[in-house]
């Protein structure tokens, strides 16, 4: 994986884009190329049309971002992503026709559009089928070795088997004389020269995932390995880079204090991040003021009660304060207390069940957003009754407060939707990892990919 402003991105992710910009320039030159000589008119030089060439390319690839082109299944099933791209350009298509229009000119020609579209679809799905046919599945997979079978292990070799994961196990090595979960590991006492067996395997990376570490760390060895040129990890920073997530089984107190992230020195991206919350905010209550109007109108139309409701949420530094929401349950859906929202929930009206599904229901928090109580991006804010709860059960849930909360996150667009213990712990392991690896470039990304979670609905509710 290359680690770009602070977070992971699989190399063959890197390759399949940067090939991917370079289809959607040629296929946006052939599309130029034969709407010229249908209508008889000089085609010129490429390089006459560059900004034009690269702003299609460029356009198109954020959408292909935003719609889950390079997620996980669709890098792995060419059904999965034929359908995403075919919604990716589609919308790139409507999205330049928008830009040419305000621009007032005729930099993207329609005709244009629809010969450089089609090359694009052709052209995006050749480079799947060449990429995962020619180079393989295990063609960018890191080659891991891991010191230790035990329970730890076992676990690596679950994440190794995932069809998306990024590296495969070449090993297990058992570092004490207890019974292997792990029944085809070697002892290290069967091994004379550790170093000159990790050059022999071509491995790249080495991943300590001991049972128990205090007094046990076999220190001789880990320099060796890490003298030789070879990557040492340990095994919580192996599993949050693989996964996205920091994981609550096996992190300590110390390692959040010494591991990287959690950087004080954010202060130029706060700014940034709360400069972008007013201008959107601002242009978003503007445009869909018409939106939440007729919606309002329809909520009270369809049961009784208001049409918008407050609800009192945990913010920045544990501060209490009100989210504004379209009601979308019945007025006695908490008659018995404060209660879990779930799938299907009966207390949901009808037209509630369309606004959770489109996320229109959201809309009103955006003026949480322009008074500085919310971002776009962020932890969800949750209620007091729970977080009373959740911070008896859950170890470092109080830290996902140090942000400020999100109508979108790392967790949203990363986990389905789920109302439970076990679904908040899950949730917080992406929330921790969004508040140590906060960067403008992660928000970018969870903007773009909230899009994927509207259109194909995961996670709605």
């Amino acid at each position: 994986m290359v680690r770009l402003f602070k977070h992971y991105i699989p190399h063959a992710v890197i390759l399949l884009g940067l090939i991917d910009a370079l289809l959607l320039v040629i296929a946006g030159e052939l599309g130029w190329r034969i709407r010229a000589g249908q209508i008889g008119i000089e085609i010129g030089a490429a390089f006459n049309r560059t900004w034009q060439l690269t702003g299609f390319s460029a356009v198109m690839l954020t959408a292909m971002i935003a719609v889950g082109v390079y997620g996980a299944d669709a890098t792995r099933s060419l059904r999965y992503a034929g359908a995403r791209i075919l919604v990716a350009i589609s919308l790139g298509t409507i999205g330049l026709s928008f830009i040419d229009w305000l621009l007032n000119g005729a930099h993207f020609w329609r005709s244009t559009l629809a010969y450089s579209m089609l090359n694009a679809v052709v052209l995006m799905m050749a480079n799947r089928i060449v990429v995962g046919g020619i180079l393989g599945a295990n063609a960018f997979r890191r080659r891991v070795l891991v010191l230790g079978a035990g329970q730890r292990a076992d676990r690596l070799r679950q994440l190794g088997e995932r069809p998306e994961a990024g590296f495969v196990i070449v090993g297990y090595i058992g570092m004490s004389d207890q019974v292997p979960v792990i029944q085809e590991a070697i002892n290290r006492s069967a091994i004379h020269n550790l170093t000159r067996f990790v050059e022999n395997l071509g491995v790249s990376e080495v991943v300590l995932a001991l049972e128990e570490r205090r007094n046990a760390l076999p220190l001789k060895d880990l320099l060796r390995i890490k003298t030789a040129g070879v990557h040492v990890n340990d095994f919580s920073s192996f599993l949050e880079r693989e996964t996205g997530r920091i994981d609550l089984d096996t992190v300590n107190p110390s390692w959040l204090i010494f591991s990287d992230g959690f950087s004080s020195g954010r202060a130029m991206s706060t700014v940034a991040k709360r400069l972008f919350d007013i201008a959107a905010s601002s242009l978003l209550l503007a445009l869909t003021f018409p939106v939440i109007a007729l919606f309002a109108v329809l909520v009270k139309l369809d049961s009784r009660g208001p049409a918008f409701f407050r609800q009192t949420r945990v913010g920045l530094y544990g501060q209490p304060f009100d989210v504004i929401k379209l009601r979308s349950m019945r007025l006695d859906a908490e008659a018995a207390g404060a209660q879990w929202a779930s799938r299907n929930d009966p207390r949901v009206t009808r037209i509630g069940n369309f606004i959770r599904k489109v996320r229109i229901d959201e809309l009103p928090q955006t003026w949480s957003v322009l008074k500085g109580e919310m971002s776009f991006v962020g932890p969800r804010p949750e209620r007091p009754e729970f977080v009373a709860d959740l911070e008896e059960q859950l170890p470092y849930y109080a830290e996902r407060h140090m942000v400020k909360p999100g109508i979108t996150g790392w967790a949203q667009i990363n986990y389905p939707y789920g109302a439970s213990i076990e679904d908040s712990r899950h949730k917080l392991e992406y929330d921790l990892y969004y508040a140590k690896n906060y960067t403008p470039f992660l928000d970018l990304l969870i903007l773009l990919q909230t899009l994927r979670v509207v259109l194909w609905r995961e996670g709605a509710r």
